[in-house]
């Protein structure tokens, strides 16, 4: 009963770091915000790995893990890029942030019924990188104009529901997330040092890291012993 609920408890965690996401932007702190769409990105893709490793992947998993993405990737996104970026809109803002989670529903759905999917490539841009790329361009808004996360906000939301093929980069020799992570919490760490701010993320942050080499310790070794 515990273990099959293992990538369950990943996955709603994922679905926690949303909830905090669009709190977060309810107090007028965007970039905390955006760094916990970043971390539910990290536990996002522990889940299924998880689940296939322990050999407890299920259809109510896989369901419960299209819901937290559409919240943390999805609706938590859409508040953050209204509250940064269109609220002068009014309603006309609303409904222009609203069309990224209603473009990326479309998108998981899409991928759910999928019943042969391409493990070299992604059938355009999943709704998980289309949701940490907006929360990265808040993260960074004071070096952009307002109008080029507009566009990157549009664009994202076509490339979601397209037809075009997106490297999944699963066979490309490129730094593991492990090595992604380390770098971003460095500099994370950076910036706490020098200017105080992201307090809110640290305290997530180390105990998060902690917990995501632990278990990419474990499927390693896992996976060691089922080759011998």
């Amino acid at each position: 009963m515990i273990k099959r609920n293992i990538p369950n408890l990943f996955t709603l965690s994922n679905l926690l770091f949303g909830f905090l996401s669009i709190g977060l932007v309810l107090l007028q702190d965007f970039q905390n915000a955006a760094i916990m769409i970043l971390a539910g990105m990290m536990l996002d893709s522990l889940d299924g790995r998880l689940a296939r490793k322990l050999g407890v992947e299920s259809t109510f998993g896989k369901e419960l893990d299209s819901l937290a993405d559409i919240v943390t990737f999805g609706v938590a996104p859409a508040v953050l890029i209204f509250s940064t970026t269109f609220s002068e809109l009014g309603i006309l803002g609303m409904v222009i942030s609203g069309l990224f989670p209603v473009f990326g529903a479309i998108r998981l759905a899409k991928f759910n019924v999928d019943k042969t999917p391409d493990n070299k490539y992604f059938t355009g841009v999943p709704i998980t990188a289309a949701g940490g790329l907006i929360a990265l361009l808040t993260i960074f808004q004071s070096f952009l104009p307002d109008v080029a996360i507009a566009v990157a906000h549009t664009f994202l939301c076509v490339l979601m529901v397209s037809s075009v093929k997106i490297p999944s980069l699963k066979s490309v020799p490129i730094p593991k997330y492990g090595t992604i992570v380390t770098l971003y919490l460095v500099s994370l760490l950076a910036v706490a040092f020098y200017n105080g701010r992201f307090a809110i993320s640290l305290a997530f942050a180390i105990p998060l890291y902690i917990l995501y080499m632990s278990v990419n310790l474990f499927l390693k070794n896992k996976k060691n012993v089922n080759r011998k």
